[in-house]
């Protein structure tokens, strides 16, 4: 058992699909696709979850350091190709 089951708030999101904003739990409806072109090749997705309340306040987070690239539903496919390691992110 996890310490974060405890506190209830069950979801129908896929285990560990969770927002990535800091201490948030909550579900994640989203996928906002990034990458930092100092380090990552141009075709590179690296891919932060959020949930309906966080979405905007990590996309703006992104796009002010000129790393976001796409936000798309959880579950909707990403139209990147994958790296050499057969992986998006």
């Amino acid at each position: 058992m996890n310490l974060f089951d405890l506190a209830g708030g069950g979801s129908d999101a896929a285990p560990g699909a969770v927002c990535s904003r800091k201490a948030c739990r909550a579900a994640a409806q989203w996928q906002l696709l990034w990458n930092n072109p100092k380090i990552h090749t141009p075709e590179r997705r690296k891919i932060w979850l959020a949930c309906a309340e966080h979405r905007a306040w990590l996309e703006d987070y992104l796009r002010t350091r000129g790393l976001w690239k796409e936000t798309l539903a959880l579950g909707e496919e990403a139209a990147v190709p994958l790296d050499r390691s057969g992986r998006v992110g």
